[in-house]
Parts: C-alpha cells; sequence; structure tokens
C-alpha cells in the first residue's frame, strides 16, 4: 500500500464505519442519519480516481469493502431487540452494493474523466447511488429474495403504504429505497463543491 494513498483509505474506513453506526438511527420516517454519510464515499473514490487514478480509486473502494465486512460481521454478533443488528441479507446486501457501485463508479469516471471537470464525478455518483441503493434495499427486503434467509421475518418491509406517505401505493421498502435514493442525488450535486476544492489542493494543474 502506498503512502500515498493512505488519507484516502482511512476517509473512505471513516464514513463506513460512521454509515454502519448511524445507520442505526432514524432521521424521520423514512431515512436513517447514515443516508447522509454513505454518499461521501463516492467523493472519496471520485478524488482518488481523478488526483492519483484508476488503480488507487479501485484500491480505496477494496479497503472500504473489507472494513463494511468486519462492521457487518460485529453487527451480526450484537443483539438488539429484535435480533443481531445486521442480518445475513443486510450484510450481503450491503456488501454487494457497495462493491458493485463502487466499482462501477470508478469505470465510469475513468471513462468521462477528459471531458468537463463536474461530468466525471457527476455522472459516475449519479449511477453508482442510483445502482446502490436499488441493490441494496432489493436485495435487504424484498419478498421475493425470502430464500436468502428464510429465517429472518421482513414481512415488515412489504407493508403496503402510499410512496413516501403521498404517492402511489407500494412496499414500504420501495419508500424506505426512494428517500435513500433521492438523498444520494442530491448530496451527488453538493459534493461537486468539495471535489472542485479537494482536487483543486491535491493537484492544482488538475481541472
Amino acid at each position: 500500500m502506498q503512502r500515498i494513498h493512505l488519507p484516502g483509505i482511512l476517509a473512505m474506513a471513516a464514513i463506513v464505519v460512521a454509515s454502519n453506526i448511524l445507520v442505526q438511527f432514524l432521521f424521520g420516517q423514512w431515512l436513517t442519519w447514515g443516508a447522509f454519510t454513505y454518499p461521501l464515499a463516492f467523493l472519496v473514490t471520485d478524488v482518488m480516481n481523478r488526483v492519483y487514478g484508476v488503480a488507487a480509486a479501485r484500491r480505496v473502494v477494496l479497503a472500504g469493502f473489507v472494513v463494511g465486512v468486519i462492521c457487518s460481521f460485529i453487527g451480526t454478533q450484537i443483539m438488539g431487540e429484535f435480533g443481531p443488528l445486521v442480518t445475513l441479507r443486510i450484510a450481503l446486501a450491503s456488501g454487494l452494493a457497495f462493491l458493485t457501485a463502487q466499482l462501477l463508479d470508478v469505470a465510469i469516471f475513468d471513462r468521462l474523466r477528459s471531458g468537463k471537470w463536474w461530468r466525471a464525478p457527476l455522472a459516475s455518483t449519479l449511477v453508482g447511488s442510483s445502482v446502490d441503493t436499488a441493490l441494496f434495499f432489493t436485495i435487504a427486503f424484498s419478498g421475493a429474495l425470502t430464500f436468502l434467509e428464510p429465517g429472518n421475518d421482513v414481512s415488515w418491509a412489504g407493508e403496503m403504504l402510499p410512496l413516501l406517505g403521498t404517492g402511489p401505493i407500494v412496499p414500504l421498502w420501495v419508500s424506505l429505497g426512494v428517500a435513500d435514493w433521492l438523498v444520494k442525488l442530491s448530496l451527488a450535486l453538493l459534493a461537486l463543491v468539495p471535489f472542485r476544492i479537494i482536487v483543486g489542493k491535491l493537484s492544482p494543474a488538475t481541472t
């Protein structure tokens, strides 16, 4: 591991740990506090990709994945009111969604890196965030995937309710996923500002 990549790895690890902790606390009816910290992982990946290249970005992603696996394992050993804080389905959903979305982000960013400075981070984060949300909430809560962990009752997530309280009738987990996705899209736009600033400081010649 090159020392120059250590800040990126530490930043990614901190975001993953913080998100795993904050996901336990609700923010309103449809979100957890983790929804506001996790999207910063895309900012770290994109900064590493722009400044140090694809290999460095992938190294940071893999480090984040390992930290996530460790957090999930710890969570499976901690018993809450309704069982383990992290179930097998949530652990599987979290790991697969993170790795797939982040590596997709890296690939899209690299393909678009020669364009305008904002295009690569915005496009890669929007696509990566969308894939992340779709994979996580489907794997973790969809009734069609109950066979992944038959002993885990996620029927609560299938309760039919208006989308975000006002829209068409959909399973609860769909509303949770849409709310999470909207936050990620909003943060993808806001993250362009720190992306520009951080990249400018780390590599002044890079635009």
